[in-house]
């Protein structure tokens, strides 16, 4: 049964268990209510979807403000794009950016599982054409304007739920399987919307964008353990000898490096498996990707001038090193004959 049917389904029987108008709520209906109301509290009030639908324009300029406030680099990686795509590329970002909020900074599993579940039914609406949020009025135009699936868009909010329920993965195949919903459709939502559709194209990109998320979360195991999580394979950590004790108490043992290092190194394989994208899109979009792949690299090179020690201290890029990957970006967009991708590895 395809997506689409079984959602059609699924709304044809609430509608015919629908509660009369004016019938009190039943007390699943009320407890839905109520952790609704209080997840949307612990968020922006921005968040909370309007009663009256906003207009194209003041859709588009919540999500500018949205992107650009919330997203420190997104002024530089928007530089490089044609002007007529931003709109689309704001919409996108905005969509993220509150799914993600949506399931991370509420403190609380089931009020998380209830804004999503709102959330994929205002997705639902606005392929549609029902949309209310300004992010889903903005991005009903991205999708038209772009022929945009639904598929990438609900396959990141299947990540954001899983997150609530799954904390472990016995296997890096397990945890590649994660970066298809979470990260991947990321990438290819870019693809849609800067016109550069291919199989060839979505499975380089699919291989960048699990890197990136593979190198964020080498970054990030002590802050992820700390939300309850632990993305090193269950598998791997056994054979290295690394017990969850020595990421708890901060243990940079030489079993956790060596892990570590299996795992970086890893992660390098994987971005270069996806830089031939750069040479085989338009030079715009070439110019993030490699001003992207570059910087999830330099993340692994950070942990490697660590000696793969990530709990003592998060690893991070230097500031002179995000200036030479900034001020190298701006030399190519402004330099047509400069090369891309070529020597992306241990250095800016």
């Amino acid at each position: 049964m395809s997506l689409i049917t079984e959602q059609s389904e699924n709304k044809a029987a609430v509608r015919e268990n629908a509660t009369p108008a004016g019938a009190p709520l039943s007390n699943q209906a009320f407890d839905k209510a109520a952790l609704l109301e209080r997840g949307w509290a612990a968020l922006p009030e921005s968040y909370r979807i309007p009663a009256v639908a906003p207009t194209l324009d003041e859709a588009r300029e919540y999500c500018q403000r949205l992107a650009e406030t919330h997203y420190e680099n997104f002024h530089v990686a928007s530089w490089f794009l044609p002007k007529a795509l931003r709109p689309h590329f704001h919409a996108i970002y905005a969509y993220c950016r509150i799914s993600d909020d949506l399931g991370d900074e509420v403190g609380n599993t089931d009020e998380a599982l209830a804004l999503l579940e709102v959330w994929g039914e205002e997705l639902d609406a606005c392929y549609a054409g029902k949309a209310r949020h300004p992010v889903f009025v903005a991005l009903a135009e991205t999708i038209r304007s772009c022929s945009i699936p639904k598929e990438p868009f609900a396959d990141l909010l299947t990540a954001f739920r899983q997150d609530q329920t799954v904390t472990r993965y016995e296997s890096m195949d397990d945890v590649l399987e994660y970066c298809r919903y979470s990260a991947n459709p990321v990438g290819r939502l870019v693809l849609y919307a800067c016109g550069e559709v291919s199989e060839e194209n979505f499975r380089l990109s699919d291989a960048t964008c699990s890197a990136l998320q593979l190198a964020n979360f080498w970054q990030d195991v002590r802050e992820d353990w700390a939300r309850g999580r632990v993305y090193l394979p269950q598998d791997q950590m056994r054979f290295y000898r690394v017990t969850e004790e020595m990421i708890e108490k901060g243990m940079p043992t030489a079993e956790f490096c060596g892990l570590m290092k299996h795992e970086v190194n890893f992660a390098r394989e994987l971005f270069a498996q996806g830089l031939p994208l750069i040479e085989k899109v338009h030079r715009e979009l070439a110019l993030d990707l490699d001003l992207f792949s570059r910087g999830g690299l330099e993340i692994l090179n950070a942990i490697e001038k660590r000696r793969y020690d990530v709990l003592s201290a998060r690893p991070a890029i230097s500031k002179a090193t995000k200036a030479a990957l900034a001020l190298r970006a701006v030399a190519a967009k402004l330099l047509p004959f400069m090369s891309l991708g070529k020597g992306a590895g241990r250095a800016a």
